[in-house]
């Protein structure tokens, strides 16, 4: 019940942290690297190529890959939103089992193959520059609860932004279909699915990832 307490704050703070126009956008990156992550891991695994990563101070970010086979655009299309939830479900696991700090050596792998591999501008840089100096500190100077606290706060965080990112995909594909992300490529490849279903498909999986999340501190 601690811990299910702890949690729930961390979630609204996550959500009022997230409305803020500089910091919330700043904390909120975390899920878009995540998201672009996933483009280019499902771009390795189907025999295609990741080139780069744009990350931008709004949230939006950028994949860039090239592709041998149709199979391999296609799951790379459906890979950011997927893995940003799996990864959100996982940290909270890892955070019901009291992994704490493997969760910062996670976020730290991500970082780190992500700047020697793929990001590529200005922004993303610094971003992740920033986040990984201060994880280093966190880990070298910081005590347990700072530790639990923060990674509860990070992971709120990227929760909250894998939902609300996918529900924004979502309205966006219903509203202006031709520019909705991810979901306009899937209508282009499949030809027959629209971007709402792709839109729909989105969320729902967020969803789902988010109870499976959610479930593990309910009240015994």
């Amino acid at each position: 019940m601690k811990l299910l307490i702890k949690v729930l704050v961390f979630l609204v703070l996550a959500i009022i942290l997230t409305k803020l126009p500089i910091a919330g956008k700043y904390f909120a990156v975390a899920n878009t690297l995540i998201h672009e992550v996933g483009h280019q891991l499902a771009s390795i695994l189907t025999f295609g190529k990741a080139h780069e990563i744009h990350l931008f101070s709004n949230t939006e970010g950028v994949a860039y890959s090239s592709h041998q086979f149709w199979i391999g655009k296609f799951i790379t299309g459906l890979a950011g939103y997927v893995f940003s939830s799996f990864m959100a479900c996982t940290f909270f696991f890892l955070i019901y089992k009291g992994r704490y700090s493997m969760v910062i050596y996670i976020l730290l792998a991500i970082l780190g193959i992500s700047l020697l591999f793929w990001v590529r501008n200005v922004y993303g840089f610094f971003w992740i520059i920033t986040f990984t100096a201060a994880f280093v500190w966190l880990l070298w100077k910081a005590e347990g609860l700072i530790i639990e606290y923060v990674v509860l706060f990070l992971v709120s965080v990227i929760f909250i932004e894998s939902i609300t990112s996918a529900f924004e995909i979502m309205y966006i594909s219903f509203k202006t279909p031709l520019q909705a992300g991810d979901a306009t490529s899937l209508a282009g490849l499949t030809r027959l699915i629209p971007a709402q279903a792709w839109g729909i498909l989105f969320f729902v999986q967020a969803l789902y990832f988010g109870w499976l999340a959610m479930r593990k501190f309910k009240p015994t």
